[in-house]
């Protein structure tokens, strides 16, 4: 049975051999590795990822017939879970060692990285090595006051530190997107600014990017009763629009912002 990309779950096969072998390389994969596959399709990446020979190897594809065909591919080598990524809990996924990758579809590529970020401190990861659309690449590693910097920017680097690998052409796919793609290699900070809800982040970052070309006194009168006060805490130029603030202070922020609503709720 052929196997045909469907438009509707964004399927772009990853079918260059040079590419496939610059992720398998980054996984510094040993006999000691466990490696989740995030939409492994025809299993391309995945032949590379079992030649270097790791511990386990567990494949989550939402498709059923690539599921299928997976498990008839590669014949208990790999345990498939056929589901979609965004439905699991990803807190029963419990390895040492653990390492994702992902040629991620690119209508829910930014979803599943939220949702991995998002993730208790009892998911543990060593590494995510994905692929995303290029523009969306761009926001998530973007430095303040740079125009792709944005709220996916302040979100993933509030618990990464994200390195941008290589730019991919839409040739090394099957069927060819009308855009370039994207190889980014993610790292789990040790230290970051721990809140009550991660809910919290979103909401503020949407709030402030609601307002981009507006001066910041007005998403901060939105949060906050005493904004004069919370501008001299944080050296905030009230006259400055929402990306000339730094990641770090938006996590600060933040932390003020569930500060006051703990005071409001006692």
């Amino acid at each position: 049975m052929k196997l045909k990309p469907k438009k509707s779950l964004g399927q772009n096969f990853l079918v260059d051999d040079n590419v496939i072998n610059i992720i398998t390389n980054l996984g510094n994969i040993n006999s000691n590795s466990t490696i989740l596959e995030i939409g492994p399709g025809t299993g391309n990446l995945t032949e590379k990822l079992i030649l270097k020979r790791p511990k386990k190897i567990i494949l989550v594809e939402k498709d059923k017939n690539l599921s299928e065909n997976l498990k008839r591919k590669f014949n208990g080598k790999v345990e498939v879970i056929n589901n979609d990524f965004l439905d699991l809990s990803i807190v029963d996924i419990k390895y040492k060692n653990l390492s994702i990758f992902g040629n991620l579809p690119y209508n829910v590529a930014s979803e599943i990285l939220i949702k991995i970020i998002k993730s208790k401190e009892n998911f543990y990861y060593e590494k995510m090595v994905f692929m995303f659309q290029k523009e969306v690449a761009e926001r998530i590693i973007a430095k303040q006051n740079t125009k792709n910097y944005s709220r996916i920017s302040i979100i993933s680097q509030w618990k990464l530190n994200i390195r941008k690998i290589k730019d991919i052409s839409p040739n090394c796919f099957y069927p060819k997107p009308k855009v370039q793609s994207s190889i980014l290699e993610f790292f789990p900070k040790k230290n970051y600014t721990k809140f009550n809800e991660i809910e919290n982040l979103e909401y503020i970052s949407k709030i402030f990017f609601s307002f981009r070309r507006k001066m910041i006194k007005k998403p901060l009168n939105i949060l906050f009763k005493d904004i004069n006060r919370i501008s001299e805490k944080f050296q905030i130029n009230l006259n400055d629009r929402p990306q000339r603030l730094s990641p770090e202070t938006y996590y600060k922020i933040c932390s003020e912002y569930e500060n006051q609503l703990n005071k409001m709720s006692t």
